[in-house]
């Protein structure tokens, strides 16, 4: 089968879920075409410019399926290509752009949920990596509807809710080892992107709080920088000192690998967050999960591993406080199962929705 795929705004975790699927899925024949994950607006609005005329030779191929991340400019693209139309096409949603928090700096437009919906009409079939996700964009694009002045068609909704479903990222099996040497103190990860929506002020008023009344842990804060990094961080790297291990992007994957087999905790302060890779793969490695009670997170980890109240810094500070003295105590915790978010277990339901997919089109 000849496979088009389709990565408009290449992000570590769209990159992470394509390579995945073309390892996982050899017996297809891959064309895969991504573009950089940069300059938002610009990609979401342009990349089917971009493919039309700077792809067009290979975009004009003979080909079964095209499976286009949500980011992908859909509808643009298939009349700049009229020949992409005719073809069966699959559409995966990492995120939408329904439920994002704020940072007060955005250009106020719903130009980027347009566009979800857009490309989500043009699918034959749409996937989610949570349910958490599908839920957000069924209901913002039930409400975006709404706000419209007239002119709008009935049962969109439906229509979207009858063609997807959730089929999460899955788990590459290096995530799963079995748990290295840990030290005498409790070891924290917090492992995600060092932007404002991945939670660091949370971060930071946590440790504050947990600073003052112990000294027995270290936290590792690794991931992806940008070029501009939230204040939370350096105040969070002052007022830590030598309880931080770790710090930045850790260039091995090897390195970093051990480094969340030895970890105790693995952390999240997210304000949104529809699967959560970084996490799960701490999960995999043997951490135990923190996370708050909200998004994604209570559909992947049970309620003990979930912290919430009014005053989440507070919480989540004696949620820690508690794991150390266990930790001290000798308790063993019970780790989550991931084993069926891994390849090995989903990439034969990836197979039967492709081969659905190409047989409902050739049907047509």
């Amino acid at each position: 089968m000849r496979i088009l795929l389709l990565s408009a705004y290449d992000a570590a975790s769209h990159r992470y879920w394509r390579e995945g699927l073309v390892r996982h899925l050899p017996e297809h024949e891959w064309t895969v075409l991504t573009l950089p994950p940069r300059h938002f607006s610009w990609r979401m609005r342009g990349n089917s410019l971009s493919w039309a005329w700077g792809e067009r030779e290979r975009l004009s191929h003979d080909y079964d399926l095209l499976i286009a991340t949500s980011m992908t400019d859909l509808s643009a693209l298939r009349g700049m290509l009229p020949a992409l139309a005719r073809v069966p096409t699959l559409v995966y949603f990492h995120e939408n752009q329904f439920d994002y928090p704020a940072s007060g700096n955005e250009f106020q437009s719903v130009e980027p949920e347009v566009l979800n919906l857009y490309t989500a009409l043009c699918a034959d079939r749409i996937l989610f990596n949570s349910d958490y996700n599908r839920r957000t964009l069924l209901e913002g694009a039930g409400l975006l509807l709404q706000r419209l002045p007239d002119q709008v068609p009935a049962g969109l909704v439906a229509r979207l809710a009858a063609r997807s479903e959730v089929l999460p990222v899955p788990l590459s099996e290096q995530s799963f080892q079995p748990p290295g040497q840990r030290g005498e103190v409790l070891q924290m990860v917090w492992n995600h992107r060092w932007e404002f929506d991945k939670g660091p002020e949370l971060l930071l008023a946590a440790m504050r709080l947990l600073s003052a009344r112990r000294d027995d842990f270290v936290l590792h804060v690794v991931g992806q920088r940008f070029r501009r990094v939230p204040e939370a961080f350096g105040q969070l790297r002052e007022l830590l000192g030598e309880r931080i291990g770790y710090w930045g992007h850790i260039e091995s994957v090897g390195e970093y690998r051990r480094l969340l087999r030895q970890a105790d905790l693995v952390l999240s302060t997210a304000l949104h967050d529809f699967q959560g890779i970084a996490l799960l793969e701490g999960v995999a490695a043997g951490a135990l999960p923190v996370v708050p009670d909200r998004l994604a997170y209570r559909e992947l980890f049970p309620e003990e591993c979930r912290y919430r109240g009014d005053d989440e810094a507070a919480v989540l500070a004696a949620h820690l406080e508690r794991r150390i003295d266990e930790k001290r105590s000798g308790v063993q915790w019970r780790l989550p199962d991931l084993r069926h978010l891994g390849w090995g277990r989903l990439a034969d339901r990836y197979r039967e929705v492709i081969e659905q997919v190409v047989a409902a089109g050739a049907g047509t």
